[in-house]
């Protein structure tokens, strides 16, 4: 499943229950638009929650992505299905609930033409630089 969104929140950090690894939630939105029958612009959005297990990964995407960001997300779509205690009977009823996720496999930061990180911190032109092999992203 690949979407291309921005970025509602900054990114959460949050530490798993069973095993206490590390992992980073972000939610993206989503917007489709059409023309209804009357030949008028409609839309819809749509919020996806997006989970990054992959601990190199979900460090970048907290300390790099923020709200507002551009970003695709390739991943796949992944259901939990728990039961919460209904508490207003005294039967033990419980309601079924099956919240989707997409786990990600990869995040991308997509330009919207801010300057390139090198640029700010050598001072130089992105142009002069030639990237390198050993460049490439670490995950």
């Amino acid at each position: 499943m690949t979407i291309i969104g921005f970025v509602g929140a900054d990114p959460e950090q949050r530490q798993a229950r069973s095993n206490g690894s590390k992992f980073t939630v972000l939610s993206v939105a989503t917007q489709r638009s059409w023309k209804n029958a009357h030949d008028e612009w409609s839309s819809k959005t749509e919020w996806h929650r997006v989970c990054v297990f992959r601990p190199r990964l979900a460090e970048h995407v907290a300390t790099a992505i923020k709200k507002g960001s551009h970003v695709l997300v390739e991943g796949t779509l992944v259901s939990s299905t728990y039961e919460r205690p209904n508490g207003k009977s005294k039967k033990t009823a419980s309601t079924k609930i099956t919240p989707w996720c997409i786990r990600a496999d990869v995040v991308r930061k997509l330009d919207r033409g801010e300057p390139e990180p090198e640029a700010l911190v050598s001072g130089s032109n992105a142009s002069d630089h030639a990237p390198e092999a050993s460049e490439t992203a670490p995950f």
